[in-house]
């Protein structure tokens, strides 16, 4: 008599993709230091199969200035991180989140001194 294995109900390759706690968390920290600067007033997330995005926005009627995306397929690739400006151009793409934010840090920093 021979076992069958059945597969538990959605394992494999998952339905979407999110940020992890520690990713999640440096986000945010960016976005509530540009909401103390007067720069940020909203923000989105969205979860999809082939990417997870956070769009941070000046004003809530308008395109996001910013969206911080990440895409597990472009890993070995590019880097699974982009950060992509108001008019869809990718502005900095890497293999790690920290550097990959350092445009909008560096913002930060001007907005500060100002």
């Amino acid at each position: 008599m021979s076992a069958v294995v059945t597969p538990f109900p959605g394992s494999g390759r998952p339905g979407q993709v999110a940020f992890e706690r520690p990713e999640l968390m440096r986000i945010l920290d960016l976005y509530g230091r540009m909401v103390a600067a007067g720069h940020w007033k909203d923000y989105a997330i969205d979860f999809g199969r082939e990417a997870a995005t956070f769009s941070a926005f000046r004003r809530t009627a308008e395109r996001p200035e910013f969206r911080i995306e990440k895409r597990p397929a472009l890993r070995h690739r590019q880097g699974m991180w982009a950060l992509v400006g108001e008019h869809g151009a990718v502005l900095k793409r890497g293999q790690e989140l920290g550097p990959v934010l350092a445009p909008v840090e560096r913002k930060l920093m001007k907005l500060v001194e100002d």
